[in-house]
């Protein structure tokens, strides 16, 4: 059996922060959890002991226990502060579930119920889970599936538990979620409620549009760069405390546009000028929408590698990955948004219309992302690419991705001296 598992965000309905991650194993109508369990058990934690490290280091974790890894211990890999064990059937249904249950709630962990039920036996386990998800597909369409939801979650208020509304995958479902009375919501949708949309005009008069583009010439002028960064002062900060960051770790800190851009290189640039547009107190989802951008980006260049049937670089790959979720920032299509940026007709043809070879690897990028596993084996044989290895390729890119951004939003502590050079060039 192919291995997968991709991430999915969970947002705080209120606050609309990222509190965590669902971790989901190769999910739908082929999920392993519906295989062997023995199978699946192992699979599962095979995987998770080799990666544990990787994947637990982003807020909390919510990850679905089979009996057979609760009964060896799998969730005690985790701290109890960083995984939710998330139980279904199998597990309420299983013969010791109920010590199971009390042993790891006594060691301080936390339980979510999937997909929950009025029934007794889901009801028995309502004193021992601190979340309930609801599973919102096909709410929209029915009557009696909006009462039942509504019904859960007004059982499980009154008993304390917060409510995760989950199969967020469309405005309509996002819209009906967002009226419930619960607490955090999850979904293929949720990306696109990050962040408030800013003016197509405004955007694409603004300096920082201008730099994108002058960064993705094929031959970007240093001359070009350096002027449209001098003339805006959120640019010019932005950029020296990108190249002053831990990830770049200069001995002494660089307070020149000129030397920054030196120091940084043009190409480097082209890869992280989304983060010269990173304002966390001005929007609270920018930074999930950055790192949805460069895990694209990572993931694209490293599948276009292993891609015999591909034409196109790891490199133009990685601005495929990195230009497909402008849209979720501007109020635009992107369309009108990449007429504008000098990129291969390749990349273009393959965000927009999903052609070539190129469109096959976004393809995948995306459908990966959305758990669809399905396509992504299909969009995988078409390149060439073994979807076996997927689930090591995405996690170790997430991993990157995150010791990298990590290490940007952390700035060194340079002597006074330095820090007076600073402010004087600034």
């Amino acid at each position: 059996m192919d291995r997968c598992v991709v991430r999915q965000a969970i947002k705080e309905k209120q606050s609309g922060k990222i509190i965590g991650y669902e971790l989901i194993f190769q999910g739908g109508k082929d999920s392993m959890y519906n295989s062997s369990e023995a199978s699946a058990a192992d699979t599962i934690s095979d995987f998770l002991v080799a990666n544990s490290a990787k994947i637990i280091n982003d807020g909390l974790m919510f990850v679905t226990f089979t009996p057979s890894l609760l009964l060896r211990n799998t969730p005690k890999m985790f701290g109890k502060d960083k995984v939710i064990i998330q139980i279904e059937d199998t597990v309420i249904i299983h013969p010791l579930a109920m010590p199971l249950i009390k042993k790891y709630c006594e060691a301080g962990y936390r339980f979510a119920i999937n997909d929950f039920q009025f029934t007794p036996k889901y009801f028995s386990m309502l004193d021992y889970a601190a979340y309930v998800r609801i599973n919102m597909t096909g709410y929209v369409e029915s009557l009696q599936k909006q009462r039942t939801v509504q019904n859960i979650i007004e059982m499980a208020k009154g008993f304390g538990r917060k409510c995760i509304a989950t199969e967020v995958n469309s405005r309509e479902q996002y819209d009906a979620a967002m009226d419930l009375n619960i607490d955090y919501l999850e979904g293929n949708y949720i990306a696109n409620t990050m962040v408030s949309k800013v003016d197509k005009v405004e955007y694409m008069q603004g300096n920082f549009f201008q730099l994108v583009i002058a960064v993705s010439k094929d031959e970007p002028n240093f001359g070009d760069v350096e002027e449209i960064i001098s003339r805006d002062a959120g640019l010019t900060y932005a950029l020296l405390r990108l190249v002053n960051s831990a990830y770049f770790a200069l001995r002494t800190r660089t307070a020149s546009i000129r030397q920054a851009l030196i120091t940084l290189g043009i190409g480097q640039l082209r890869h992280w000028v989304y983060m010269l547009s990173f304002d966390k107190e001005q929007n609270e989802g920018s930074d999930e929408i950055l790192k949805i951008s460069f895990l694209r980006a990572k993931l694209a260049s490293e599948l276009a590698k292993r891609a015999p049937a591909c034409n196109i670089s790891s490199n133009d790959a990685y601005m495929m990955g990195m230009f497909s979720t402008l849209d979720y920032m501007v109020d635009a299509p992107l369309s009108e948004l990449l007429e504008e940026i000098p990129v291969a007709d390749e990349i273009k043809e393959a965000l927009l219309e999903g052609t070539g070879m190129a469109g096959t690897l976004q393809k995948l990028v995306i459908a990966y992302e959305k758990a669809d596993w399905k396509a992504s084996k299909s969009c995988a044989d078409a390149l060439g690419i073994s979807s076996e290895g997927l689930a090591q390729i995405y996690v170790d890119c997430a991993e990157e991705v995150n010791a990298i951004w990590n290490s940007l939003m952390t700035e060194i502590d340079y002597p006074p001296e330095a820090e007076k050079l600073e402010t004087e060039a600034l």
